[in-house]
């Protein structure tokens, strides 16, 4: 059983050595990587001013006449891509006629547009001048590119953008889907900076440096694997690295169990090894490799078990986000009339520096927000401030089922489960927040977000444990580790100890494969001139 034991964890080793090296590396480099798809703050921090005037039209009365538009072309028999398009880039999209969730007013390029979310998902720019669908051409998306780097005071030293492509699913803009094709810019800044901007939205979704880039690839890139989708074998990109990540679990486990087995330290009396060391290795990489993994070896080996959670493989775990079922289902049908029939006017006061309108709905109430640059909002006059307890009970309750009771309770500071974490700001995790618990056999809670009713955070009993054994366990965001520098001191030490349990991998699997597959004849020859006593003990597994 002993030699079983050791057999698998050398082979294990062997074979996931390089790519354990490359996910402590990637990991390494993660750490110190930002956040190049655009975040609403940075967003709303290089968005135009809004300076709403009279005359424009209301959110109804846009998506009326884009309805009309739509059914018109496809009266016509033609594709939407086939209908006229105006200078300023218009080009009306078919549009389905479902409920609206959210729709922002703002300016791109100078240009007053509603853009619309519906309960498919689907995401439309409709122009608050005549109600045209827009598409956002690449001639419009240079002036928007022009505003973002240079500020909405562009003087004649202003940086010059240049247009390079325009690209469907960039592998580099992950998880905007439903904002594709993207128009790919490129900036004269020295820093080799690149915009991509939504064609069908006109937002700017990842802004990143050559050094930024450069950070990606090496990081998330490469820990993901997404190399392979640049071969034929994207499809079984997740189920490649869910058995890699298994692979790697065994091999930690089982040289644990090898570490614990083979260190002699000593104590009460028991004999060590020759010349009192508390190990059999003599080579250079394998005392290494024993010491990095006895102290490390443990972190790398709840890194390997959290990294196979992180894949909710076989479906362990309960989803993370709603279905976009449910979601039709917590925010209702209809658009109430406050929404819908609300004219753009001039706004007073700090709401006078809105960069953006938005308005979000929950059953028949609706709250009209209005954004600066610095990510601050407030409501306007012309809606309720928040939505209250029984507005977002009731949605919970749309969402859950009638015969499950709710209590709830306004939450003003983080706590396990809801809270900040590195990479994740305060527009995503705001406070106060009402929590809402569910008496069902799961444990069910949500927490919203009171001020724009969005639904913040779902938990069970699943989602629970699934916190602990990933977000602990991976990102170590627990205790005083959710204090920096404290964190990037705590992941330094124990991936750097995994740099060295992975690198003496690489090089005492090396050396074991040019033992395994040498002749006999020299096989024997060079144990005689230069004998591996850690290569042959480990095949007697003593």
């Amino acid at each position: 059983m002993k030699r079983l034991l050791f057999l698998v964890h050398r082979w294990a080793g062997v074979a996931l050595a390089l790519f354990m090296t490359l996910w402590f590396f990637s990991g390494l480099v993660i750490l110190h990587s930002v956040q190049m798809n655009q975040s609403r703050p940075q967003q709303l921090a290089h968005a135009e001013p809004l300076q709403a005037e009279a005359g424009w039209l209301s959110l109804g009365e846009a998506w009326e006449r884009s309805a009309a538009e739509s059914k018109q072309a496809a009266a016509a028999g033609k594709p939407a891509s086939a209908a006229p398009a105006a200078e300023a880039g218009k080009a009306p999209a078919k549009r389905v006629d479902n409920t609206i969730t959210e729709a922002r007013l703002l300016r791109h390029a100078g240009q007053p547009q509603w853009l619309v979310e519906d309960t498919s998902g689907k995401r439309f720019a409709i122009s608050a001048i005549d109600g045209h669908v827009q598409e956002t051409s690449a001639e419009t998306a240079g002036r928007i590119a022009e505003q973002w780097v240079n500020g909405n005071e562009a003087s004649g030293l202003a940086t010059p953008v240049h247009f390079l492509e325009t690209i469907d699913k960039p592998m580099i803009v992950r998880n905007q889907d439903a904002l594709r094709p993207f128009h790919h810019f490129a900036v004269d800044d020295g820093a080799g900076s690149e915009l991509y901007i939504s064609a069908k939205s006109g937002d700017v979704v990842h802004a990143s440096t050559s050094v930024e880039r450069g950070l990606y690839w090496a990081g998330n890139w490469l820990h993901f694997f997404r190399f392979l989708d640049l071969t034929g074998w994207s499809e079984s990109r997740a189920e490649i690295l869910m058995w890699s990540v298994i692979v790697a679990f065994v091999a930690c486990l089982t040289g644990l169990i090898v570490g614990w087995l083979r260190w002699r330290p000593g104590l009460f009396g028991k004999a060590t090894y020759a010349e009192g060391r508390v190990h059999p290795y003599h080579a250079f990489w394998f005392r290494w490799h024993f010491w990095a993994g006895l102290i490390g070896g443990s972190f790398a080996f709840l890194w390997a078990l959290s990294g196979f959670v992180n894949g909710n493989t076989w479906k362990l775990f309960t989803p993370a986000t709603p279905s976009r079922e449910e979601l039709v289902r917590y925010y209702g049908n209809g658009l109430p009339a406050a929404a819908r029939d609300w004219k753009p006017v001039a706004l007073d006061g700090t709401a006078g520096h809105a960069v953006e309108l938005s308005w979000r709905r929950l059953g028949d109430q609706a709250v009209l927000l209005a954004y600066d640059r610095n990510g601050q909002r407030q409501p306007v006059a012309a809606s309720v401030e928040s939505f209250g307890s029984v507005a977002l009970t009731d949605a919970v309750q749309r969402l859950a089922g009638d015969k499950v009771n709710a209590t709830h309770s306004l939450l003003s500071e983080y706590d396990s489960y809801y809270y900040l974490r590195h990479g994740r700001g305060s527009y995503d995790r705001p406070l106060p927040v009402v929590r809402v618990d569910l008496d069902d056999e799961v444990g069910t809670r949500f927490y919203l977000d009171p001020q724009d009713g969005r639904l913040l955070l779902r938990q069970d009993n699943s989602r629970r444990a699934y916190r602990w054994l990933f977000n602990a366990l991976h990102y170590w965001d627990i205790g005083f580790l959710y204090v920096r520098p404290a964190w990037d001191a705590w992941m330094l030490l124990w991936i750097g100890f995994g740099l060295v349990l992975s690198v003496s991998s690489l090089f005492i699997g090396w050396k074991r494969l040019k033992f395994t597959f040498m002749p006999k004849n020299k096989k024997r020859a060079a144990q005689v001139v230069n004998p591996e006593p850690e290569l042959a003990t480990e095949s007697q597994g003593s």
